[in-house]
């Protein structure tokens, strides 16, 4: 999934109007598996003017960058932070580690060609899905839809569950980049 789909689903899952600071435990949470992409590829544009041909041909599928995608995409990984959180009873690293948890593993049927190791560190098996995200030889375009679609909806909900400005700003900024950047792979691909 795009990374603004999963801050919905993670805000929309596990922020309450309720509990301040759940919104930010979410948000982080579901930006956590994808951030050392981000650092990365932001070093390589902005610093050392890579190429995204080069940044996503072939620096993405190098040893050294997967295998730090191996560990902030790990099932094993999220989940300790979980228990963690269970345990210690912090609610809000239940809430980020719920989060990340969730971006894996919706992650995980939706990467074909693509995917990232999410059994480290006890495996370091990719599963490569049929279906894809953004590759519309691989269901890309009828997904990305249904993705635009279930975060419509989701940013809906939580413009009416939360009550603040700023924040139904933020959900509506959100689902406009989801929007923008979905759109990005269906005028590439």
């Amino acid at each position: 999934m795009n990374t603004p789909a999963h801050l919905i689903l993670g805000a929309a899952s596990f922020a309450r109007a309720q509990k301040p600071g759940s919104v930010s435990a979410a948000l982080t949470g579901s930006l956590a598996p994808d951030l050392s992409l981000y650092l990365l590829a932001g070093w390589h544009f902005a610093v050392l003017g890579t190429s995204a041909e080069t940044v996503f041909g072939e620096l993405y599928y190098s040893e050294s960058w997967q295998s730090v995608f191996a560990i902030d995409n790990s099932v094993f990984v999220w989940g300790l932070v979980l228990a963690a959180g269970l345990f210690g009873r912090w609610w809000w690293l239940q809430v980020f580690g719920a989060s990340a948890l969730l971006h894996v593993c919706l992650d995980f049927p939706l990467h074909a060609g693509d995917g990232r190791p999410h059994f480290w560190p006890f495996s370091d098996w990719v599963f490569d899905s049929p279906v894809s995200y953004w590759d519309v030889r691989h269901f890309g375009g009828l997904v990305g839809s249904i993705e635009i679609v279930l975060c419509a909806v989701l940013t809906l909900v939580l413009v009416r569950k939360f009550r603040e400005l700023p924040l139904r700003a933020l959900f509506v900024l959100l689902f406009a980049c989801e929007v923008a950047s979905s759109g990005i792979w269906m005028l590439v691909f």
